[in-house]
């Protein structure tokens, strides 16, 4: 498996916590020291390990945030 290098470059926020103490977060991380980018993924306490995730451009995550916003109500699981 290849090598990589990450840097946490902005922690967004906590989205979840889970039993063990790994938290699921919003944050802008450069993968091997390109521009950064918003990740959502689970990590262990200490950011030493990680799960897998998903990592979006801007652009990605305003039409991510539009589709949100842009749902029915009756979509909600509320």
């Amino acid at each position: 498996m290849a090598e990589f290098k990450y840097e946490i470059v902005k922690e967004l926020g906590v989205i979840s916590e889970g039993a063990r103490g790994w938290t699921r977060e919003l944050n802008l991380v450069s993968w091997n020291d390109n521009a950064p980018k918003y990740d959502i993924r689970d990590w262990a306490p200490g950011h030493e390990k990680m799960s897998k995730g998903i990592s979006l451009t801007e652009e990605e995550m305003e039409a991510l945030v539009e589709l949100f916003n842009a749902r029915d109500e009756e979509d909600s699981f509320e």
